[in-house]
């Protein structure tokens, strides 16, 4: 089945901020947001522009959403579009919502991502 993926129009950054920590004002807004909260960190994923210099984070993140949705019993969607990224020593961060699943790779590995993602039979939108 082909795989249709679409980049977001602006750079991400992933925030991390303490376990026990309130979710800040500046997380949310429009565009792309993930919030997680696990026993030791409060992650948060949005675009880089909101993010306080202060805060610890990564910046300079291209997201591409791929286009779903997918039932939750559909295997191997994130694998597929991992492996030839994975393959090519291209660090990523996913995030999966309800609906599908978001792939990010830094900036500068963008355009070879997309190279490789259509060499693996991926479509842009």
């Amino acid at each position: 089945m082909a795989r249709t993926l679409r980049a977001l129009p602006q750079r991400h950054a992933i925030a991390r901020l303490s376990s026990g920590d309130a979710i800040p004002a500046w997380a949310d807004g429009d565009g792309f947001v993930s919030i997680t909260r696990s026993a030791g960190e409060l992650s948060i994923v949005c675009p880089e522009a909101r993010v306080p210099e202060e805060v610890r984070q990564d910046r300079g993140w291209t997201c591409f959403e791929l286009v779903g949705p997918f039932a939750f019993d559909e295997t191997g969607v994130v694998l597929a579009v991992i492996r030839p990224l994975s393959e090519a020593g291209i660090g990523i961060f996913v995030v999966s919502t309800f609906d599908g699943d978001h792939l990010m790779v830094k900036a500068e590995n963008e355009e070879r991502a997309r190279a490789l993602l259509s060499a693996a039979g991926y479509a842009f939108t």
